[in-house]
């Protein structure tokens, strides 16, 4: 764990980096184990979250008891950031897939830093755009698209395909009902169509994890 730096944050320009990656004023280092939850849905949003390191899913449980995936994220997004929209509470919960290194922001000092920086405040608004883009394009793949594409769709951007930086080929494994959750099927129709996938070669298992192979795109760009 790398040791946080404090900063006196009323001398300092925001650089988002700096102000993403250390402790100060309102912001402090959470170290999350894997399948520990980090906030649950109905406590107090009081705070936002930025991933420094490791893996969170994120869901929802409705007033039936179903429960939904809303999606997963890793390094370098944000979370729990319903908290800046005026939601008192918190509209789902969040899981650590992975050993996560998480930074607590309290939602007075993320107001103040977006307010006093303009790169970070680009650097967010830019997030939540491409976020919520996310989400509008897996609305309409849900509407769309084969089982097999959404399921195919859903492990490219777990490896983070089709996004800035170098895709992930080995992902933790994710279990066949979460999979199922994101890519709205059945876990029978997962394990189908995971085992399609490896005798393609498009994926393998190892210790690490999953192996995503680039040659997965021919499933969601095939017509």
């Amino acid at each position: 764990m790398m040791a946080p730096t404090m900063l006196d944050d009323s001398n300092y320009d925001l650089d988002p980096k700096i102000f993403l990656g250390t402790i100060g004023t309102g912001r402090r280092i959470v170290t999350v184990l894997k399948n520990q939850t980090i906030f649950t849905q109905g406590e107090a949003a009081d705070s936002v979250f930025y991933i420094q390191k490791g893996r969170v899913r994120l869901t929802i449980v409705s007033k039936f008891g179903k429960e939904a995936i809303l999606g997963i994220l890793s390094q370098e997004e944000f979370f729990g950031d319903g908290a800046l929209a005026g939601q008192p509470l918190r509209m789902g919960s969040a899981i650590a897939i992975t050993n996560c290194r998480l930074l607590r922001i309290e939602k007075p000092a993320m107001m103040l830093a977006l307010h006093r920086g303009r790169a970070l405040s680009r650097l967010f608004v830019a997030y939540l755009m491409a976020r919520n883009a996310r989400y509008y394009k897996g609305f309409v793949d849900l509407l769309f698209d084969s089982c097999e594409k959404r399921l195919a769709r859903v492990l490219l951007l777990l490896a983070h395909y089709g996004e800035e930086g170098t895709p992930e080929e080995v992902i933790p494994r994710v279990s066949q009902r979460t999979l199922a959750d994101m890519a709205s099927t059945t876990p029978a129709r997962v394990s189908y169509f995971m085992n399609r996938f490896t005798k393609s070669n498009f994926l393998a298992y190892g210790k690490s994890g999953m192996q995503i192979h680039s040659s997965l795109l021919n499933v969601v760009l095939h017509n």
